[in-house]
């Protein structure tokens, strides 16, 4: 359960602010597109939704695990979604998802993810279903449930002083990571190069959006489609449109860094 407990150490459980499904994907791929050490070769989202149009990745309970491969080497990546109205995702028992956990997959890392979800759907059976997390107060609560979760998945495989360590160090880390609220920003944001020595950047996050226009080397960012980090967010390219040749509009996702 590694990649899971890097979840919730790196602040990578979120209130997803969508019922709509396709949404509630959208946000959970910009969250796994915003960690460093993502294969920036692969379109998340559009991998993602690609695959779940065609499988279906609930699996049960309240609880949908949506995935893409690739291949070679890597890290295992996760971000977990929470839903406490829940999502209709047309899983085959017909329950509404409260929990989405998804998983970045290179080639090298199948085995770990397998063992990783069997561990997942092995601890939801134990409880019936998710129904606990769906009726939790905050996300802070969701968390201290999975990492319940993730000791009792642990303590299966090693011994119980070592589970109660891990347990430990996962929720002092939580702690120290989410400060005093445990809230992720992502903001959608489009850059558009007006001329040499302008731009103008749409973005609901007003003192972001200024500090991004101030700065000349955006220009150059936006013109290269290349992600960057500044004012205390991971902005990352998503797409360029054509409208005027001469002043291309560029789509960008910002997300706030821990």
């Amino acid at each position: 359960m590694k990649s899971l407990l890097d979840a919730l150490q790196s602040g990578r459980l979120v209130e997803l602010p969508s019922t709509e499904k396709e949404a509630s994907l959208r946000t959970l791929a910009h969250l796994i597109e915003a960690v460093p050490e993502m294969s920036r070769e692969v379109d998340l989202v559009n991998e993602v939704l690609k695959r779940e149009r065609t499988v279906n990745s609930g699996i049960g309970l309240g609880v949908a695990c949506p995935h893409v491969r690739v291949g070679g080497h890597g890290e295992l990546l996760c971000s977990v979604g929470w839903s406490p109205a829940g999502i209709d995702y047309e899983s085959s028992d017909g329950k509404k998802v409260h929990l989405v956990a998804m998983y970045f997959i290179p080639d090298a890392q199948k085995n770990a993810y397998l063992k990783e979800i069997s561990g997942l759907a092995e601890a939801v059976k134990k409880k019936g279903d998710v129904q606990s997390i769906a009726k939790a107060n905050d996300v802070a609560s969701v968390r201290e449930q999975l990492l319940g979760w993730v000791s009792g998945a642990i303590e299966a495989g090693v011994s119980q002083i070592r589970a109660r360590m891990i347990h430990l160090e996962a929720r002092q880390a939580q702690a120290a990571a989410a400060g005093p609220t445990a809230t992720t920003q992502i903001f959608p944001m489009f850059i558009l190069n007006a001329s040499e020595n302008q731009r103008i950047v749409l973005c609901e996050n007003k003192d972001l959006a200024a500090a991004l226009e101030k700065d000349p080397s955006i220009a150059v960012a936006a013109r290269q489609g290349a992600s960057f980090d500044r004012a205390g967010y991971r902005v990352i390219f998503r797409n360029s449109i054509n409208y005027d040749p001469a002043r291309p509009l560029h789509e960008f996702i910002a997300v706030k860094l821990g």
